[in-house]
């Protein structure tokens, strides 16, 4: 017999919520959420669903976080399922979100269930930030959340989002930040030429190519106690004219930084221009900073998550920041503890993405222990 947090996941999965189509996945759970008290505020911005909910009007608040929109199935024919039609098979469920997040959000909403039944008086707020704008560029999601608790001066003490934070086992790991996310676009101007002349010429492969072995070769610092050291990635680079006798008239090439909170944005930029700026290049980059690194380094929040995951699943957790982006970017900025917390991602985002069955009702015992803990 499926448990209520499996079934939840199972609805969710079937709906092709493919970024940034929410596809309904917003409807279940407002309703799920208001037989228990919450109310329900819509914020939809451009194409992007949202929604706050919130039960209680006073004491200490607790969040929960996450999304409910998921990236492409890619390949159907590498997939032995039907992407959105979830499937059980050797104690196994999958389909497409099934660890990246709805199994999270089910058991979110399960364990607000069981809590809210169990204490149908216990003081204290309990809210959820949830949009279908994640696995995108995330402009119009958990920003517009931001921006409206800004302008309705509602404060969060707590906030556990439902990343696939978790390793090998449930619980092994959690993220208590995250680096930062720094992408350049760089285009290098050349003047194109016949290769047999290359003096009438100026070829922006062999112009840049000095400047960005150095960029790529260079130590940008050596992380800390929470990140690890500052990484430089050359993710493409486009040239040619199509023909093997022509010199190139532009080059173009993205890049990525992932920083520690040993670096700025702007530090960063800065050194890249003086390495470029040397090599006497013509040369213009478009910068754009998908967030900046944040931390939790400690506090009752991770205390009680940790003291939790050893209650229920007997194990104990390493504190990460390791991984890519998450929206826990622009909610930790506002001074809430928060910590990252869900299942296993060995193959989130892949082709016959998985969580095991009996991890989704784990997770949601977890969830209720942590919320027993904060609002008690």
């Amino acid at each position: 017999m499926k448990s209520n947090a499996l079934k939840l996941a199972c609805e969710l999965i079937s709906r092709e919520s493919v970024t940034p189509e929410d596809a309904g996945c917003l409807d279940i759970i407002s309703e799920r959420l208001k037989k228990c008290g919450f109310s329900i505020i819509r914020l939809p911005r451009n194409n992007v669903d949202n929604i706050l909910a919130i039960r209680g009007d006073s004491g200490s608040c607790f969040a929960f976080a996450g999304h409910t929109d998921v990236v492409p199935a890619g390949d159907l024919e590498g997939w032995d399922t039907l992407p959105f039609e979830p499937t059980i098979k050797n104690d196994t469920l999958y389909g497409r979100g099934a660890a990246d997040m709805k199994s999270s959000l089910a058991a979110m909403v399960v364990a607000v269930e069981k809590f809210t039944a169990a204490h149908p008086e216990k003081g204290g707020k309990i809210v959820f930030l949830l949009t279908s704008d994640e696995e995108g560029i995330a402009t119009d999601g958990t920003v517009r959340l931001i921006e409206y608790l800004k302008e309705k001066n509602i404060k969060i003490d707590w906030c556990v989002v439902g990343e696939p934070s978790s390793a090998e086992e449930l619980g092994d790991t959690i993220r208590v930040g995250r680096r930062g996310s720094l992408n350049g676009q760089l285009t290098v101007q050349g003047i194109q030429g016949h290769v047999a002349y290359p003096f009438k010429a100026s070829n922006p492969i062999h112009n840049v190519m000095p400047a960005l072995n150095e960029l790529a070769q260079k130590t940008w610092d050596n992380g800390n106690d929470y990140y690890p050291a500052t990484t430089f990635q050359i993710s493409n680079i486009n040239s040619g004219a199509g023909a093997e006798n022509i010199i190139p008239g532009t080059l173009t090439a993205q890049f990525n930084f992932r920083f520690s909170n040993e670096q700025t944005s702007k530090k960063l930029q800065a050194s890249v221009h003086q390495v470029l700026d040397k090599a006497k290049i013509n040369y213009t980059i478009n910068w754009r900073l998908s967030g900046n690194p944040f931390l939790t380094p400690g506090g009752r929040l991770v205390d009680e998550t940790v003291a939790a995951i050893k209650e229920e699943l007997g194990q104990d957790t390493e504190l990460s920041t390791g991984g890519g982006t998450s929206d826990g970017r622009f909610i930790a900025p506002l001074g809430i503890e928060l910590v990252e917390v869900g299942p296993i991602n060995a193959n989130i985002h892949k082709v016959n993405e998985s969580i095991p069955v009996a991890d989704i009702d784990r997770l949601c015992n977890l969830y209720c222990n942590i919320l027993n803990r904060m609002l008690q």
